[in-house]
């Protein structure tokens, strides 16, 4: 078994406010402190099978442009998600089976490049925007009961666990793999950096706020009884820990190393991209209504997050 991760962006960032203030809310946190971030999905090579757990931003999605008031910036482009898979020695008619974390779209965005994989996804999620036109969802009712302390879980196949994880989004899941002794956490975004799994801090976006935090805390006691190494889609962390195949210890977090934030100039297009789902504003496509007019409290239309959450193109 073996387990790597499709790295597409890179020096991004994540503010305290934003990944911290979901309980408490963001103006108790400090916006000058800005963790590191990334953009990366994972891949499991069983021998048998290649199994996806995400499938990056769409083709063709634009940088942003943040600002100092910025509450998070994916990064930049390192390569699209697609090249970012071939270069780990794959082809798209290898992988057979995708397990989705949640519809936002830099989980979801090339769940078509994929021919021959049936894609795995919580019932509850099917009927989200994001996937609406394929034919090979197979929608999981979780019915292989509980794994130690999660209630619902469903098993993949050997040493491989989906796991009914709601709160980030009503249809959010997490993936297990057991392997060498170890279980690799790969946990969507139950948190966006591991700052926020060692403070037991829920990030300001879910639409669940009781079941996310029941899931943040049954992740940490599954944490504290194995050892498990937990690997993130938003932080650099995340492949970091795949790579040291380093266990986490709550009690011990592990140094945090700031963000180098580059707010230098760069050409906006006039769009704006929501740093949460991946969804971009392009005026031409909004009778010529310029983002900046749009009322104060205007959402994104696919995940509702405000106006705040979105940055330049």
């Amino acid at each position: 078994m073996e387990i790597k991760a499709v790295k597409f962006r890179k020096d991004g960032f994540y503010s305290q406010p934003f990944a911290f203030g979901g309980e408490e809310g963001p103006q108790s946190f400090d916006p000058g402190i800005r963790y590191r971030g990334s953009l990366q999905n994972y891949l499991i090579d069983t021998g048998d099978e290649v199994i996806l757990v995400d499938t990056g931003l769409p083709a063709g999605t634009p940088e942003e442009v943040p600002d100092e008031n910025s509450p998070l910036y994916t990064g930049k482009d390192i390569c699209s998600y697609m090249e970012a898979f071939a270069a780990l020695g794959y082809k798209p008619e290898q992988v057979t089976k995708i397990l989705l974390t949640h519809k936002h779209g830099d989980h979801s965005g090339e769940l078509r490049s994929f021919p021959n994989a049936m894609i795995y996804v919580n019932e509850d999620e099917v009927s989200a925007e994001e996937l609406q036109g394929l034919g090979n969802i197979v929608p999981v009712s979780f019915t292989d009961g509980a794994y130690y302390n999660f209630p619902e879980s469903q098993k993949i196949s050997d040493g491989i666990w989906y796991i009914k994880a709601k709160g980030h989004t009503n249809g959010n899941s997490i993936v297990i793999v057991e392997s060498d002794g170890l279980f690799y956490m790969i946990h969507g975004d139950i948190t966006y950096v591991d700052e926020a799994l060692y403070a037991n801090k829920l990030s300001v976006v879910f639409e669940d706020p009781a079941a996310a935090r029941e899931t943040l805390d049954r992740v940490r006691e599954f944490i504290r009884s194995h050892p498990t190494v937990y690997m993130g889609t938003h932080t650099p962390q995340g492949y970091e820990n795949l790579e040291a195949k380093r266990v986490m210890d709550l009690d011990h977090p592990v140094e945090t190393i700031p963000a180098e934030v580059d707010f230098s100039d760069k050409q906006a297009s006039g769009k704006y991209v929501c740093s949460v789902c991946g969804y971009v504003y392009d005026p031409a496509e909004h009778d010529g209504v310029a983002f900046e007019d749009l009322p104060d409290d205007w959402k994104c239309p696919r995940c509702k997050q405000p106006k705040e959450k979105f940055n330049k193109a």
